[in-house]
């Protein structure tokens, strides 16, 4: 978790990505849901999933810690500001790990727009287009 921690301003419990690396064009994480995520208790008692929501918010986060990681945005400082064509396709429980895909569609030095798919095994998850702008590095 360090090195997440050292890409992302982002903690626990607001801490989506496990890891991420490069892998040619794409950004590549993880992320497992634990059983005991806070969320969980309350969306929903008796059908615990993960709410798209924070799916969407997974791959902005692996996004970023990959751009970071690639050494193509300094700031870890990055808010979503828009979400498009999100699209849920299965549902995400408890111990289960997803994996996301992310691409690059345009960086400048103000905003980021990214796309991505999230996958448990095989199946697609989710599929979103995020923007985010670029925050400066505060303490």
């Amino acid at each position: 978790m360090s090195q997440i921690t050292d890409l992302l301003k982002h903690r626990a419990p607001f801490l989506f990505v496990d890891h991420v690396t490069i892998e040619d064009d794409k950004i590549v994480g993880e992320r497992t849901f634990k059983e005991d995520e806070l969320f969980f208790k309350g969306h929903f008692p008796g059908y615990p999933i993960v709410p798209g929501v924070l799916l969407v918010e997974s791959m902005a986060q692996c996004g970023g810690a990959g751009l970071r990681v690639k050494g193509d945005m300094k700031s870890s400082n990055f808010v979503l500001i828009k979400i498009e064509n999100a699209r849920f396709h299965r549902e995400v429980k408890p111990g289960e790990t997803i994996k996301m895909i992310i691409k690059n569609e345009l960086i400048s030095e103000t905003v980021i727009n990214q796309s991505g798919k999230a996958y448990v095994g095989d199946e697609i998850v989710v599929r979103a287009e995020w923007m985010c702008a670029i925050k400066p590095e505060m303490e």
